[in-house]
């Protein structure tokens, strides 16, 4: 059972550690953070724009980062907040003109990225092992809300 745990936490580690230096390779072009990736490739599906509650749950990011982040990217001019009256909370983040830009970029090069990572990969067991994935994750997230249970 260890040797399944060991082998699970250290392959997501794995995972995350290289896409976060291929991100911050592929962002640091552009003058930008390679975290800034998943919020760019979030807002491009979104046209009509995301509050920031809504961005920091779709990046599954906390609020002071999904703060800093659309900061210094409507500084940029990257994004936009568009308002009903004068409530900042509920406001939409939505992507400019060049926000645009950017999130093609970034999709193209995330979409090679994941190709690239994927060779060799059957596509029965690309669906296999999301599926999989997607299970664990979900089973995570329950145990991670009411703790584990107590050995019997």
């Amino acid at each position: 059972m260890i040797d399944r745990f060991e082998r699970f936490t250290i392959g997501v580690m794995e995972i995350f550690r290289y896409w976060h230096k291929i991100t911050a390779g592929e962002m640091e072009k552009l003058g930008l953070k390679g975290a800034y990736c998943t919020y760019f490739s979030v807002l491009a599906r979104f046209e009509e724009g995301v509050t920031a509650t809504q961005l920091g749950e779709l990046c599954c990011k906390d609020k002071a980062d999904v703060s800093r982040a659309v900061s210094e990217l409507e500084k940029r001019g990257y994004v936009t907040k568009e308002t009903n009256g004068s409530n900042l909370y509920r406001a939409k983040i939505c992507l400019t003109q060049a926000g645009r830009q950017v999130a093609e970029y970034v999709q193209q090069r995330a979409n090679l990225a994941v190709s690239l990572a994927g060779e060799g990969v059957s596509e029965q067991d690309r669906e296999i092992f999301y599926s999989t994935f997607q299970t664990i994750a979900e089973n995570l997230e329950k145990i991670s809300l009411s703790g584990l249970p107590e050995d019997k």
